[in-house]
């Protein structure tokens, strides 16, 4: 059903509206809440999660000529991303410049 958000509103809908929401209803939510989290993430396995076994290999590309690594963020950026060089000589990235 749409609603006419431009339309002057009834103050008896409101007061309604508000009763039927604070009704007697917190009693019973309070009483299924469950405090202790770390039983709740117990009943929780991730999948994936035993990694133990194994081998990851990761291909390392060194840093290309037309980049540069950030010494505030770390990230690999284009040149074109550069900000400034610090007093020490460090490259700055354009975010964190900003």
């Amino acid at each position: 059903m749409a609603q006419d958000y431009d339309s002057p509103r009834n103050k008896e809908d409101d007061t309604e509206s508000i009763e039927a929401l604070s009704g007697g209803s917190r009693s019973n939510d309070a009483a299924e809440i469950d405090d202790d989290e770390n039983a709740i993430a117990e009943d929780y396995e991730l999948p994936g999660a035993d990694l133990s076994n194994e081998d990851s290999s990761v291909t390392v590309i060194p840093t290309q000529s037309d980049e540069f690594i950030c010494s505030v963020c770390f990230l690999v950026k284009h040149r074109s991303q550069l900000d400034h060089m610090t007093k020490d000589g460090q490259p700055v990235c354009k975010e964190c410049a900003a």
